[in-house]
């Protein structure tokens, strides 16, 4: 081989081998790497959420937007477990910024719910669902438990896909909702 092609050949090795490794690693194999990026409970396969049976809201409330949702149980309505998650949930979408008019945050509640005075007060922008009890019902048997201490993030089309402990380090829901955000462009 002529001494002049030595570099040429080089510098093939140094920049085409590592892109050839990566693409052949990606399309090629079945490995992938281990890492998690979220931070949540992933639910798999996500669950598409009926329209919801109630008066003052719309039925497809759940669509077009991003979704921090709280269930409240069916009887009491809203416990200290729920206000907990609604302040948990109410924190997370102010620390948003530019991005929490894409954000909407909703209680999904019994017909016994809520002390409205705090809700006003403490949630201004929370939309409240007062379902009837049997539909809070059927919702949480739906939905995998836990329910309370529980965040559940849904998606623009209404399908839920994520929880979250609000027991657990509260960056861990703004990181993964901010890169969901980000991602997508649906929302």
């Amino acid at each position: 081989m002529n001494r002049n092609w030595r570099p040429l050949l080089l510098l093939v090795v140094i920049f085409i081998a590592p892109l050839a490794l990566a693409f052949w690693l990606y399309y090629g194999s079945s490995w992938r790497p281990a890492l998690r990026t979220n931070h949540g409970t992933l639910i798999e396969p996500a669950i598409p959420l009926p329209a919801l049976p109630t008066a003052g809201i719309p039925a497809d409330a759940l669509r077009g937007k991003w979704s921090l949702v709280v269930i409240g149980n069916g009887q009491s309505g809203c416990d200290d477990a729920c206000r907990v998650a609604l302040t948990y949930a109410r924190q997370t979408w102010l620390s948003l910024g530019k991005l929490a008019p894409r954000v909407q945050r909703v209680l999904l509640a019994g017909e016994g719910c809520c002390d409205r005075d705090y809700l006003r007060d403490e949630h201004q922008g929370l939309t409240v669902a007062q379902l009837p009890d049997r539909a809070v019902a059927m919702l949480r048997a739906a939905i995998p438990p836990p329910h309370e201490n529980t965040i559940f993030i849904v998606d623009p089309l209404g399908n839920l896909m994520m929880r979250y402990d609000v027991r657990q380090d509260p960056k861990g829901l703004r990181e993964d909702l901010k890169n969901l955000l980000e991602l997508s462009h649906i929302g």
